[in-house]
């Protein structure tokens, strides 16, 4: 990817007009040397930010309205004044591109889009809060966007726009598979060389390389949040807030997967129908078939047909019982078991908890086994009381969201598919079609075509691989 040229017809795709890109390049191609950035404006906000005061900074970003792209959607500028302001010891940024949620592609498409914005956005970070060091945190198995950050990394450190040598020192951490590598605090853990295990207190309070006393307060921000920082202050808080709605500035990048004509990944801006997102972008069900389910990602609430007007915003969504997070759509139709989908949704959970709570590793099991027990013809009502009961109990005294994920996308679906649920009970599953998690591993915009990680179903609980997938 990295010596692809901006013109590679390989790689070019004409975006859908109804899109509105800010952080995706507008053609569709991307943008491939530091050079071809600047001359679209890029280093500009940096430059500016090296001669402002940290206050004035992060006072931009709060009048923007930007709120968290990596799921949940908490205030820029109050997150960044928290960094600045408390605790003691050396302040650290982290940019976390550890995108691992199934239906969401988002980060990974717009580091392959344009690397440089991302970079400028995390200098900007650090210039503010005062951070000697930043650290960049991806997967190891995401091979093109390391291929691409590293070259637009030479290039920016090489520009002397950091001084020389350089008042910022930035490093790629390439971590391991799991999915917990994306929490915030586990991933300070695998910047630090451990496993990605959360801990109990927040970055800002415990940050980087603590030592008693010292705080070492750690900012961490998601890739396409860091993006939109750049371009919020190149052109100011009130041109962000030009698209979007008063509560949520700005656009998101969206992803939409499985049961749509069009999987891709498109820029909309937030406030903007779900309908707009999956029937006219995505291009609605496949032909002769309906849409029955529609999951934000794998911790929120289902979404159904009648749900198509809501708006593509935090609140909104959250307010419909369901909620945005990263944007990721997960879209099924009616050849779908939603049993089957609750099953691998769980599973996925269960698998990827990191056993440091009892209550979330002991629940999300119960409530798997007791899952997989209906799509084996033997469940019953009493797994229906199981699974109650351990949704109680699975996020008591959680270090993190996971249990809270599994709790109400479980119990949304027994709401929302009660007939389907009963439909199993000690029958065999009447829907032939069997179904594969979308983890999504690469995208193709030009043919709307996602890779899936077919790995994943070989995942054990103890984070290994087994030689064939679970039945």
């Amino acid at each position: 990817m990295a010596d692809m040229e901006r013109n590679s017809p390989a790689i070019s795709h004409l975006p859908d007009r109804r899109e509105h890109r800010r952080l995706l390049p507008p053609d569709g191609i991307p943008i491939t040397s530091l050079r071809a950035y600047e001359d679209m404006g890029g280093l500009i906000a940096l430059r500016q930010v090296q001669q402002a005061r940290p206050e004035a900074v992060i006072d931009e970003l709060t009048r923007s309205g930007l709120r968290g792209r990596g799921g949940a959607g908490f205030s820029t500028g109050a997150k960044w004044s928290g960094a600045l302001q408390e605790g003691t010891g050396t302040r650290y940024v982290c940019c976390n591109g550890a995108e691992g949620e199934p239906g969401t592609f988002k980060d990974r498409y717009l580091l392959r889009m344009n690397p440089y914005q991302v970079l400028e956005g995390i200098a900007i970070a650090a210039y503010t809060i005062g951070a000697p060091q930043a650290f960049i945190c991806l997967k190891q198995s995401f091979r093109p966007e390391i291929d691409r950050l590293q070259e637009a990394l030479d290039a920016f450190m090489a520009s002397g726009i950091l001084g020389a040598p350089p008042s910022l020192e930035m490093t790629l951490v390439l971590g391991p598979e799991e999915y917990l590598f994306g929490e915030e605090k586990a991933l300070l853990e695998v910047v630090e060389g451990n496993l990605p295990l959360p801990r109990w207190l927040p970055p800002y309070i415990e940050g980087l390389f603590i030592e008693p006393n010292v705080a070492n307060p750690t900012l961490v921000n998601n890739v396409e949040t860091l993006a939109n920082v750049t371009h919020i202050l190149r052109h100011g808080a009130e041109w962000f807030r030009q698209v979007g709605t008063a509560d949520s500035p700005g656009t998101m990048i969206c992803t939409v997967c499985e049961d749509v004509r069009r999987p891709g990944c498109y820029e909309l801006p937030l406030g903007t129908p779900l309908r707009v997102l999956i029937e006219e972008l995505g291009g609605g069900a496949r032909p002769g078939r309906t849409l029955k389910a529609i999951f934000p990602g794998v911790s929120n609430g289902v979404l159904m047909a009648d749900d198509l007007d809501e708006r593509l915003e935090f609140d909104a969504l959250r307010n419909a019982g369901s909620g945005l997070g990263s944007a990721g759509f997960i879209v099924y139709d009616d050849t779908a078991c939603m049993v089957k989908v609750a099953a691998l949704l769980s599973r996925f959970l269960y698998v990827e908890s990191c056993q440091q709570c009892t209550p979330c590793k002991f629940g999300s099991g119960e409530i798997t086994t007791a899952l997989d027990r209906f799509i084996q013809g033997v469940g019953g009502q009493d797994d229906i009381s199981r699974i109650q009961s351990r949704c109680g109990i699975v996020a008591t005294a959680n270090r993190c969201a996971l249990p809270v994920g599994e709790r109400v996308v479980v119990e949304s679906m027994l709401a929302s598919f009660p007939e389907e649920f009963q439909a199993h009970e000690h029958t065999p599953c009447p829907h032939p079609r069997v179904l594969t998690l979308p983890k999504l591993v690469d995208y193709d915009p030009a043919s709307h075509t996602f890779t899936y990680d077919h790995l994943q179903a070989r995942k054990q609980p103890d984070w290994t691989y087994a030689t064939t997938p679970e039945p």
